[in-house]
């Protein structure tokens, strides 16, 4: 009961929060359907209970938000609904239509209890989504950009985005590796969620890892499976449709499902139901090439046989028709041979008797010869000795002569005789002077005469 303090009713808060309940209950006695926005799901494992935040937004503001609970069994119910119709569990950011009681409670304060979510709703909006994303592609002029890129004739290194321990993952690689062809691959993986809210940023961010390297690779497969068709919505996401339609590259998808194709399925390069019809689909672009390559092979091995067998026939024929011509020809001239060898004795013997007689003469000839040359030679040698006898005599009396020609001359030359005859050396600072430009006025120099030498001082210079 409230109190009377001072001429105030005064109520305690329990006592308002409970008048309010009293009067919720009374206004809103049963269920009813509502259209929002699940901003978060707020599950709770240990419990099983859900505490979703619920918001409605205009031109992307937030214009209404509410706390609600969703207790373990009723989200189990929907949530097997959900998974049955959408493919796709109860999860954040989605829109939902929902019935729900009004609840308060003065230690929480109000909420929404939700009953009950119509996942047919729920498919309407990411069907709408997908609509959208396919619109906005095509509107900019990139839907189909990635498959207008033409695929490497033989796509043989492939970067991967899947989950290692996935079973699609494991079915692709079993069939690559495995291949009864021996075809080779090098693949490379980059792994990431592929299914639920962290799958768009996850494959974004390892497509643009593989841009980093991408002149390494011929292509990129986005690889799921062993998941059903649960999750798959992300598939329609914009942001992760551009970034596959807008890849350098072509983008190969083997996502793992049997129902409507997703927005990401559409705009790849090119598309396979599963992981291993992917890996088929490469093995069969290497068949495709290898294939008529080895049909070529065969017709040029037996077109080869063919042409083998043709001309060993010829060469046969050729050979016969040699060892004959051959056997002909050398049977004639063997016989010429004969023929050429006789003439040739005969002329040869004919020759040697003609030119024995003439040998005889030019012997005679050559021995008159020879002893009238050395007769000749000896009287030449004997007057040479008489000339070698005489020479050294004549030779040391000529060089006696001319030597003391030169001792006459150095005589004469000697500067003591030069003297003698009336000359004078004129020295300054010890040295000859022989040109009077040596000298200058007032300068002492020294005269050398035959019989001494005179001392002067330089008053005046002619020149």
């Amino acid at each position: 009961m409230p109190e009377k303090i001072n001429d105030k009713t005064i109520f305690s808060l329990l006592e308002v929060t409970n008048s309010i309940k009293k009067t919720l209950e009374e206004r809103y006695k049963s269920a009813f359907w509502i259209k929002a926005e699940m901003n978060k799901l707020n599950h709770y494992s240990q419990s099983g209970h859900c505490f979703p935040e619920i918001i409605e937004k205009k031109d992307g503001k937030i214009i209404a938000e509410i706390k609600a609970t969703l207790w373990r069994d009723d989200y189990q119910n929907i949530n097997r609904n959900f998974l049955r119709i959408l493919k796709e569990p109860l999860k954040d950011g989605i829109k939902i239509l929902f019935l729900a009681k009004i609840s308060f409670d003065p230690a929480f304060g109000l909420s929404l209890q939700i009953i009950d979510i119509d996942p047919q709703y729920t498919l309407g909006d990411l069907e709408n989504e997908k609509r959208e994303t396919i619109k906005k592609l095509q509107l900019e002029g990139i839907y189909d950009k990635n498959k207008k890129l033409e695929l490497s004739f033989l796509p043989q290194r492939i970067a991967i985005i899947s989950v290692e321990t996935s079973k699609g993952f494991g079915d692709f690689i079993d069939v690559i590796d495995k291949n009864s062809w021996n075809y080779k691959f090098f693949y490379l993986l980059f792994p990431s969620i592929l299914q639920g809210d962290k799958a768009v940023p996850g494959i974004i961010t390892q497509l643009e890892r593989i841009r980093k390297v991408i002149h390494h690779f011929d292509a990129v497969a986005i690889i799921r499976g062993g998941g059903g068709d649960v999750g798959l919505s992300c598939y329609n996401n914009y942001e992760l449709a551009k970034a596959i339609t807008l890849f350098p590259i072509p983008i190969i998808t083997g996502i793992g499902h049997v129902t409507n194709e997703t927005v990401c399925e559409m705009i790849a390069h090119t598309n396979a139901i599963t992981p291993t019809k992917l890996a088929e689909f490469l093995l069969q672009k290497f068949h495709n090439f290898s294939v008529p390559i080895q049909k070529a092979k065969e017709k040029i091995a037996d077109k080869s046989r063919r042409l083998l067998s043709e001309e060993n026939t010829k060469l046969e024929s050729e050979l016969k028709l040699f060892r004959s011509i051959t056997v002909s020809i050398l049977n004639n001239n063997e016989n010429r041979i004969k023929n050429a060898s006789y003439a040739i004795q005969q002329q040869s013997q004919f020759i040697v008797k003609n030119n024995y007689g003439k040998l005889n003469v030019l012997q005679a000839k050559t021995r008159i010869a020879t002893k009238f040359n050395l007769n000749q030679l000896k009287v030449a040698v004997i007057q040479l000795q008489e000339k070698l006898e005489l020479h050294p005599i004549l030779y040391l009396k000529n060089s006696e002569l001319a030597l003391e020609n030169i001792e006459k001359n150095i005589q004469i030359m000697d500067p003591i005789n030069v003297l003698k005859r009336g000359f004078s050396i004129t020295y300054l600072n010890g040295k000859a002077v022989k040109d009077v430009s040596q000298l200058e006025e007032g300068a002492a120099i020294n005269t050398m005469l035959f019989s001494g030498t005179i001392d002067s001082t330089i008053t005046k210079i002619k020149e």
